[in-house]
């Protein structure tokens, strides 16, 4: 019998439209004679299912049910396709996990733990691992911006703490140019990170649950036509991503081996793309995207095309993982 299926979409952060586009190739791309699915667009006004002509139907957050044409519909797993919050930050899960739902990412605890920055960063640094020098803020803090430049440098990076997408990021290159971008920065998020600029080869690395192993799958090398790999760069075209990237051996397999750990490190399941420096060959760990983005232009679906993985399998794949 066919497992019914919710890929859920939408959100409630700015990433809400890259989101939906990631749910529908997902949709567009499930095995029919294996799965039933249902679209399901999770907004802060409605939760709703919605048929092939787009007809919506209510979703009860009782049960995580609806009814369509006089039947009950009841889900088997949820796909989650949601960028931000409530699909990435872990909250949608948990809500799931109270209902003994199963689902395609990791649990809501290293759901909320990656979306994190600060968090992640902190937790991976006890293990060794190489990152940004870095200074947090939350909004309402004085600030020093003599004290920031001493310790991260000039130029170097403003971000907001729990946001995707590259919203609300700046590279700052002068003084004067610190207290816009926070500014800018507290528009998506009320922490704030200051890391130091690094100096190297941007890679991203895709690490996945794939037939019962972790797969780090091809790496991908970007190089922004913009100052850095921002909003333009990742969904307008200002970048060329690169897999697979254009690395030595022994660097391929140093960048490996750091993902594998990682995603280790943060007891991670499902899908994740990590992104590194490297400064001199040495990989240096910047975040983690746990639902990054699906599309057939995105760069996990690049790469798993690259590891000869169709999107159908690549998708068929999470959910049987999870239904185990």
């Amino acid at each position: 019998m066919k497992k019914n299926i919710a890929i859920v979409m939408g959100g409630y952060s700015s990433e809400v439209n890259i989101s939906i586009k990631s749910g529908n190739v997902v949709y567009n791309h499930l095995d029919t004679e294996v799965f039933n699915a249902f679209r399901v667009l999770i907004l802060k006004d409605k939760w709703v299912a919605l048929d092939a002509n787009n007809k919506e139907y209510a979703i009860d957050k009782n049960d995580f049910s609806c009814v369509i044409d006089g039947t009950r519909v009841t889900f088997d797993c949820v796909f989650n396709a949601i960028h931000g919050a409530p699909g990435e930050n872990g909250q949608l899960l948990a809500y799931f996990n109270l209902l003994k739902l199963k689902h395609t990412s990791a649990p809501f605890y290293q759901m909320a733990l990656t979306f994190n920055k600060r968090d992640t960063l902190s937790v991976v640094k006890e293990y060794g691992i190489k990152t940004a020098i870095s200074v947090y803020l939350n909004k309402g803090d004085l600030v020093n911006l003599d004290a920031i430049i001493a310790k991260v440098g000039l130029p170097c990076f403003v971000k907001p703490n729990n946001a995707g997408s590259s919203y609300g990021i700046s590279k700052v290159h002068t003084k004067e140019a610190i207290l816009p971008a926070l500014e800018k920065a507290y528009k998506e998020d009320t922490e704030i990170l200051i890391e130091s600029f690094l100096e190297g080869t941007e890679v991203s690395v895709g690490v996945i649950n794939y037939n019962g192993q972790t797969k780090v799958l091809p790496i991908t090398e970007i190089v922004s036509e913009n100052d850095f790999f921002d909003y333009e760069a990742k969904y307008e075209g200002k970048s060329e991503e690169i897999t697979p990237a254009r690395l030595s051996a022994a660097i391929e397999e140093k960048v490996v081996e750091v993902a594998k750990r990682v995603y280790h490190i943060l007891n991670m399941s499902g899908f994740s793309r990590s992104e590194f420096i490297l400064v001199n060959g040495d990989p240096h760990f910047l975040e983690m995207n746990t639902v990054p983005g699906l599309t057939e232009e995105s760069i996990l679906p690049q790469q798993a095309k690259a590891a000869g993985i169709s999107l159908k399998n690549l998708f068929g794949n999470a959910i049987l993982t999870a239904l185990k």
